[in-house]
């Protein structure tokens, strides 16, 4: 079911990643300032708390003095109702962080997965790239806003807890503030197996969810299969893998709290035993001693704390790790900084300097391997003059997708180059190639919305009227005009309130709405039924009239008319020449056109 691999991270905490990820905090800068000074301010005032009560021991219970009783009970209503008011401002400007920070990085992830190439969606599964947009991205959008900015909090705390206590008693001092260094040796020591098994359970998650995503989008292939039971234990194994991974993690936190906690009880009975003797000797008030245990218990609670954070921080790192991943992937076409400088990218087009396309084509020596190492073509040549329709068969394999592929520069040559009107098409930008392109696919992709918006897709400032000109000129403004809203209909998720044939013919209008320069149907109709090719076969063939196109056909019949046609095998040429010229040489292309014609007979006849 899962064969992708993630890539490993680092096996520690890694503070320069939590700096990157800190920059998606840049449009909430005013709100995380704030939030520091608030912090600063909390923290303070919290600290003051154990010397009130100090006080109001020496004073209105050992010494019964209640001559400040009243403006001290005012000052501490006064505290509570400032600590409430800083709370509420603390947790307001939180979200604001939160937000922000998720929509920036689910924006950069978003506009990456724009510019990255055809080869990584080839090779990652869309349940991966799910589980890092949202999961992932939220993920740290919480731990910045709450963990990482409470650290400040409780950082300014434990600074002032400590310089109250010093000043308090510097001997008592020392002998609470000793136990620091082993709370730190053993937070690193934990978190570095936390953080280790969060990395698996992170893993674990992102492959249940790709899963997830091939469960549903293959239910009708699994139901007709009958894979039910395999994929169940398929899932089961990922499902007891992520519960074993999950379990360890929460083992080793049951075990790092309760450390931190006798480690706090332990500093406690010391300060008590010592600071008794100091009450008993007269060296610090019975009010003294209590404010240290206040200090004592209310700095272990922050340290606590920084080690949930900490926790926080490792469990949520392998989460950085992946979407910075994403984001920072780069794309195997990369344009040169000329190119951008002169014709911009898909995202900032310069399109006053686009020249226009004509439509010569030509392979020059061109090698092309996949990235799995599979070569497809070595020292390919080809020449397409302007207007030529070339059609492309062979067997499955044979090499016609990856020669359109790299036409259409979805793909770029491995060695040798491809021209375009006599120039080598790494000297243009992808955009402007795409932006003269029409491309039909055997199973096209519909957006959610009306089936309007669906053909405007091709040419988003077309009118009303010119959609359904593309429509007319496909024979899909018939069915359109019949369904319940006519071209307001909705056409579903995917667009699965339609028929195959029907949102085949949609695609074909959206293609052709562009009026693009160049045009490639790949398999294009063999999901329309012969009554309805034949249809739209004399409008196909005025459309691309003067344009230069391509057809990828399992259907040798679509293909009749063509100017040229290549038969590919190994990725070579093993035949060239138009229908009537291939039928006279009785070759690959006579046998393959003559047993389909047998074939489909045979069906007319049993049908």
């Amino acid at each position: 079911m899962d064969h992708f691999q993630e890539e490993n991270f680092s096996k520690k905490l890694n503070f320069g990643l939590w700096g990157s990820l800190l920059r998606y905090a840049e449009n909430a800068k005013k709100e995380c300032v704030l939030l520091t000074l608030l912090n600063l301010v909390y923290s303070g005032i919290s600290a003051l708390l154990p010397l009130a009560i100090g006080y109001a021991i020496d004073t209105f219970v050992v010494a019964r003095d209640m001559t400040t009783f009243i403006p001290f009970v005012i000052l501490l209503i006064i505290w509570v109702a400032l600590s409430g008011y800083l709370t509420y401002k603390f947790i307001d400007f939180a979200s604001i962080i939160e937000v922000n920070i998720v929509h920036d990085m689910r924006k950069a992830g978003f506009v990456n997965l724009q510019k990255l190439s055809f080869s990584y969606f080839d090779t990652t599964p869309v349940g991966w790239i799910l589980s890092r947009m949202a999961a992932d991205i939220q993920r740290v959008g919480d731990v910045i806003a709450w963990s990482l900015l409470d650290m400040s909090f409780m950082a300014f705390e434990i600074i002032f807890f400590s310089a109250a206590m010093i000043l308090l008693n510097w001997r008592l001092a020392l002998v609470t503030l000793a136990v620091l260094p082993f709370v730190v040796i053993i937070s690193f020591y934990f978190q570095k197996k936390i953080l280790k098994n969060q990395r698996e359970v992170r893993k674990f998650n992102s492959r249940i969810t790709g899963a997830y995503n091939e469960g549903i989008t293959g239910a009708r292939t699994t139901k007709t299969l009958v894979r039910e039971a395999k994929n169940f234990e398929e899932f089961g194994e990922l499902s007891e893998g992520m519960r074993k991974a999950s379990i360890v993690s929460a083992t080793l936190s049951a075990v790092y709290m309760p450390i931190i906690v006798m480690l706090g009880s332990i500093t406690v009975a010391a300060t008590i035993y010592f600071g008794s003797g100091g009450v008993m000797s007269g060296l610090i008030t019975f009010g003294t001693l209590t404010a240290f245990i206040n200090y004592i218990m209310r700095m272990f609670e922050p340290i606590q704390q920084v080690a949930r954070v900490l926790s926080e921080m490792q469990s949520a790192q392998a989460a950085g790790e992946r979407t910075i991943s994403l984001i920072n992937t780069k794309p195997d076409i990369l344009e040169s900084d000329e190119v951008l400088a002169i014709y911009g990218d898909s995202l900032n087009p310069k399109q006053e300097n686009w020249e226009p396309i004509h439509g010569d084509i030509e392979f020059k020596n061109v090698t092309f391997a996949y990235k799995t190492g599979e070569k497809i073509l070595e020292n390919f040549n080809l020449t397409i003059e302007k207007g030529q329709n070339i059609a492309l068969v062979g067997a499955t394999g044979a090499g016609k997708s990856t020669i359109v592929n790299l036409i259409c520069r979805f793909y770029e040559p491995t060695e040798g180059e491809i021209l375009i009107d006599g120039v080598d098409y790494r000297q243009r930008s992808q955009a402007w190639l795409h932006a003269n392109l029409g491309y039909v696919l055997q199973t096209p992709h519909l957006f959610s919305g009306s089936v309007m918006e669906n053909i405007r897709y091709g040419l988003l400032e077309a009118t009303d009227d010119e959609v359904i000109e593309a429509a007319k000129a496909v024979g899909a403004y018939d069915f359109i005009i019949n369904m319940s809203k006519g071209f307001d209909t909705d056409v579903g998720e995917g667009g699965n309130r339609l028929s195959v044939g029907e949102k085949q013919l949609v695609s074909f209008a959206r293609a052709i709405l562009r009026k693009p320069a160049l045009f490639v149907l790949d398999e294009a109709t063999s999901s329309i039924d012969t009554e309805t090719e034949l249809g739209i076969q004399k409008a196909i063939e005025k459309i691309l009239k003067g344009r230069t196109s391509f057809l990828i056909a399992h259907r040798l019949s679509t293909i009749k008319s063509c100017d040229k046609i290549l038969v590919i095998e190994g990725g070579e040429i093993v035949e060239v020449g138009n229908h009537k010229e291939l039928i006279k040489k009785k070759g690959r292309y006579f046998n393959l056109y003559t047993n389909q014609f047998i074939e489909e007979n045979e069906k007319k006849i049993l049908g």
